[in-house]
């Protein structure tokens, strides 16, 4: 009895923590010594499993791995809401409460409208039972087992709460958490999430519940939904919710009138970027549940409740110039340069004005006062100009003809948006792009070397292309800006190391226009060493496989040039794999014909070279990115989560490395 004394004042002790840190705001011991008492209880567990309890602090790490979600009815139906777009609207909504009423004595509660995912968790004698997702209101997925890593969810309640009972809210993505997490995949060469709301929705549907706690998930409560409730109103159901353990955010008023429900939403229209999450409008209820229960509802939405819409923010500010930027490919993107003004919470001085097309649209000129939104709260758009505001002197927008950077008079290709610069070698910008492309993750993965040392590099006159890496020395890098001896060497170490990468790696990293990591290891494949595929003609690349005109043009064009031919005779030179090792096998059979299969993730039984040469020597194509072509994901452990995502939300089977023998084996 010691043990499980011992195990269960851990569990309390834990559980306090987390409802302090996570509910309250208010941590009262340090993370280390969390993470140790969690370690400390952990342990005590496995010891001794017959003490085993759902809803340890432990259970919250995840693990369980969900496979398919099952479908499950509503006990009560999730109604969606009516919106109020302006002043006016709320009003006549307040009208018709009145006339359906009988009475002017009506109450409100104002919440905030957070944007996320919504959920339903149940609960039975204070124990977290079943979490179900929106869905269409009548039925949605169960995802319980992803919901309790939540920290802010309380697997277990305390004090007088009903026997059983849903609780509705909304799981969300602090903005701090997403931004954070956007970080680590663009570090990693991923491509970073659209929004908060997005994420937040498809982290709910990740087979992987481990994934899913690494995710700094949010869930704010709203609405108690049960029968024989110990509470009369709206906001008594929140003051309640609260004590029973739930994380209800404190942002919510009772408003006497319709009066004080627009002071409300005014300081918030105002105010909402201070907040850690995001939020796009107030829902207004009737308080009292009596009043709600005889309004009722709409066959879409309840007669008692409505949810204002904030407008998107949008400001007017002067545009000062428009300048030109040059890509590694030589495109050339127009960007307008603002007076600052602050817009949803930053300062913005720039937007991207995307092509000549573009500006001739909208007519923008500079010196014309124009109005800026942020696309999905996120990205500045110019989105139109105030031409009562224009001056009289003004001219319209002449679209540069040469290069700001070189001066090469640029091209544009029908059928194409943007201007280039045709001076692929001389343009400073494009030099830098196409040698920082090249010692990128996905291509060369140069250890030592980033972005900003390709800048000096090349600003210093050390180099002019990818194949003068080969030449640096130690002491000729040494001198140069924030570069110290040990780092040197660890940079002409790695370019030494880079000769290492397999041809398909070292044809994307060439940087030929249209050529990716697909087609790189597509065109690798079928023409086996460089050389070959230099001597290609564009008859013979248009017949291999998914390869057409615009790749076989860029292709053969990239090797009737002398430069590049030079360039590439050099990197042989240096040793650069330019040459397939792989061995030709026949295939072991053509039980895959026709499967297209993405391996993904670390595997114990097999490397994943070895997976994807049993694709291949079985007949099936071995896929890089997940598509709906795809019909299987080979997934190991520490699978992307972008591609965990993709997955789930396009219906591909994830399939382990015994299911794939299994799938062999049949």
């Amino acid at each position: 009895m010691e043990i499980l004394q011992q195990i269960t004042a851990l569990r309390d002790e834990l559980n306090q923590h987390n409802y302090n840190y996570y509910v309250l705001d208010a941590p009262t011991i340090s993370d280390f010594e969390f993470d140790m008492k969690l370690k400390e209880l952990q342990a005590l567990e496995a010891k001794h499993p017959e003490y085993f309890d759902a809803s340890s602090p432990t259970q919250r790490v995840g693990g369980a791995v969900t496979k398919n979600f099952n479908t499950v009815l509503h006990e009560y139906r999730m109604y969606s809401l009516d919106n109020a777009y302006s002043i006016d609207e709320l009003r006549e909504w307040e009208k018709r409460v009145h006339k359906n009423l009988g009475t002017d004595d009506v109450q409100y509660t104002c919440e905030l409208k957070y944007d996320g995912a919504s959920i339903s968790i149940s609960y039975e004698n204070g124990l977290l039972t079943k979490a179900v997702t929106r869905g269409d209101g009548f039925q949605g997925d169960e995802v319980t087992t992803n919901i309790k890593t939540i920290r802010s969810v309380p697997l277990k309640l305390k004090g007088d709460y009903p026997a059983k009972f849903d609780i509705r809210g909304e799981i969300v993505l602090p903005l701090e958490g997403f931004a954070k997490m956007n970080a680590e995949l663009v570090e990693i060469g991923e491509t970073p999430y659209s929004n908060p709301r997005n994420t937040a929705s498809g982290s709910l549907k990740l087979q992987d519940s481990a994934e899913v706690a690494k995710r700094p998930l949010d869930c704010l409560l709203y609405s108690l939904i049960g029968p024989n409730l110990p509470i009369d109103t709206q906001f008594h159901g929140l003051e309640k919710a609260r004590e029973w353990g739930f994380k209800v955010p404190k942002e919510s008023r009772m408003a006497a009138s319709i009066d004080e429900v627009i002071a409300f939403i005014e300081h918030w229209d105002h105010h909402r970027h201070d907040l850690p999450f995001e939020t796009d409008g107030v829902v207004i209820k009737v308080n009292d549940l009596h009043q709600q229960e005889e309004l009722g509802y709409t066959a879409k939405s309840p007669r008692w409740a409505v949810a204002y819409k904030f407008k998107a923010e949008r400001v007017s500010t002067r545009l000062n110039s428009i300048s030109y930027q040059v890509g590694r490919t030589g495109a050339i993107t127009p960007v307008a340069n603002l007076e600052p003004v602050q817009l949803a919470g930053t300062i913005v001085k720039r937007a991207s004005l995307h092509n000549a097309d573009q500006i001739e649209k909208l007519d923008i000129r500079v010196g014309d006062e124009v109005f800026v939104e942020k696309g999905g709260e996120i990205i500045p758009k110019i989105i139109q100009v105030d031409f009562e505001k224009r001056p009289a002197d003004s001219e319209p927008t002449v679209y540069i003809t040469h290069c700001p950077e070189c001066f090469t008079e640029l091209e544009r290709k029908e059928g194409e948006a943007q201007h280039y610069c045709p001076n692929f070698y001389g343009c400073p910008p494009q030099i830098i792009g196409r040698v920082q492309h090249y010692i990128s993750r996905k291509a060369m993965d140069i250890e030592g070397l980033g972005g900003e040392t390709v800048a000096l590099l090349y600003n210093s006159g050390l180099i002019e292309n990818y194949a003068d890496l080969y030449e640096l020395k130690k002491e000729q890098v040494t001198p140069l800006e924030r570069m110290a001896d040990k780092s040197a060497q660890n940079l002409v170490d790695g370019i030494e190391k880079s000769k290492e990468v397999p041809f398909e790696r070292v044809l994307y990293a060439l940087g030929i226009r249209y050529v990716g990591e697909t087609v790189a290891k597509k065109l690798a494949k079928h023409y086996k060493s460089i050389d070959n595929l230099a001597q290609a003609s564009l008859m013979d690349l248009i017949l291999v496989d998914e390869i057409g005109d615009r790749i076989a043009q860029s292709v053969v064009g990239f090797f009737e040039n002398e430069e590049n031919r030079k360039i590439v005779e050099r990197l042989k030179g240096y040793g650069v794999q330019l040459e397939s090792n792989a061995v030709e096998v026949a295939p072991a059979s053509d039980l895959l014909a026709g499967k297209t299969l993405v391996v993904s993730g670390v595997f114990t039984k097999f490397s994943r070279e070895e997976l994807k040469n049993g694709i291949a020597a079985n007949g099936g194509k071995v896929g890089s990115t997940i598509s709906k072509k795809t019909d299987y994901v080979v997934a190991g452990d520490n699978m992307g989560p972008s591609k965990l995502e993709k997955a789930t939300q396009l219906g591909v089977k994830i399939i382990s490395e015994d299911e794939f023998l299994e799938l062999l084996s049949n």
